[in-house]
């Protein structure tokens, strides 16, 4: 039987790889209640870039809480839940620049965003994936001293 394809890697960089696959596991999940609640505001008159910030902070919540609890869980002890959630949201403003930015500017060029919004959400949140991952690794969810010597 073959060993798992992260076998040959380093425990230092298979563990920054697991956290990276958990996070974009739970950026799927968190893509799900973007597009719910987006829909929903839709539906209840917010409009699509109203609706949008509702949908953002519904979903950042969601991985928030997930990545609190599963992706990072491992890395020392928690800040306090509310301060934690208020660092989270605060570093990955800029995620969602560049987030909510794509989503806008496709929305506002291509006649098929406008008509499936769901399609911007997807792609915004994309561009976003990487400065959220290392944003919330390296200053939310910080690991201990002793872990960060221990490598990635």
């Amino acid at each position: 039987m073959a060993a798992p394809p992260v076998a040959w890697l380093k425990p230092g960089l298979s563990r920054l790889l697991g956290e990276f696959l958990r996070f974009g596991v739970v950026g799927t999940a968190g893509f799900l209640v973007d597009v719910a609640v987006l829909t929903g505001a839709m539906a209840a008159g917010a409009g699509p870039y109203g609706g949008r910030v509702l949908s953002y902070l519904a979903a950042a919540t969601a991985t928030w809480a997930l990545n609190r609890h599963w992706t990072f869980r491992h890395r020392g002890k928690p800040a306090s839940a509310s301060r934690q959630w208020l660092l989270f949201l605060l570093v990955n403003l800029i995620g969602f620049a560049i987030n909510y930015g794509t989503y806008a500017a496709l929305l506002g060029s291509l006649p098929l965003v406008r008509a499936y919004p769901a399609l911007g959400v997807a792609a915004g949140s994309i561009a976003g994936l990487a400065g959220n991952f290392l944003l919330s690794r390296r200053i939310v969810f910080a690991a201990s001293r002793a872990q960060a010597a221990a490598g990635p």
